[in-house]
């Protein structure tokens, strides 16, 4: 494997980060979101929801990418925490983190993700909390293996009409 760096997301990179976020979901939520919803996702529009989130004036979040020599293999954005997350001193959330399917356990996520919480830290988040669908097991193991632990928070996302659970992860930076 080439070695990747990791570096803050420019508008050039956003039609590769929604090639690598979406053929995440499409590999990562196979038998979990269910499949018509998956198969409707394409590339060209999650490009141009990315392209006017990435360029919203004001926007809080920052996203980094993994490059390798192939151009963006893996992405992380995070940021403040979007709606009320319980804690005692400074949160941050982990909104998303890809990494493409076929770089998948080459230590990509977790460079990004250590990539993520220095960031934070950096920026005086004492907290990092993120949310992951329940019933993906890969992805708990991953934040678990980063420290993360279920808190107890709960809510519900609705996917073509079939409701998913997602469980609340924190852990101290």
């Amino acid at each position: 494997m080439v070695p990747v760096r990791v570096r803050e997301m420019d508008e050039a990179d956003i039609e590769a980060v929604s090639a690598i976020r979406v053929r995440g979901w499409q590999a990562a939520y196979a038998g979990i979101v269910p499949q018509s919803y998956l198969d409707a996702m394409t590339v060209e529009e999650d490009t141009d929801r990315r392209r006017q989130w990435f360029n919203r004036p004001g926007r809080e979040s920052r996203d980094l990418v993994a490059v390798g020599d192939r151009g963006p293999v893996g992405w992380v954005c995070f940021g403040p925490p979007r709606g009320g997350i319980p804690g005692a001193g400074r949160v941050g959330e982990v909104y998303a983190l890809y990494v493409a399917p076929d770089r998948i356990g080459t230590g990509i996520g977790r460079g990004l993700l250590d990539a993520a919480h220095a960031a934070m830290k950096g920026q005086g988040v004492e907290t990092s909390a993120l949310w992951v669908l329940r019933d993906n097991l890969r992805a708990r193991r991953f934040y678990e293996r980063a420290g993360y632990g279920a808190d107890g928070g709960t809510q519900d996302d609705v996917y073509d009409d079939v409701t998913l659970a997602e469980l609340r992860y924190r852990r101290v930076l």
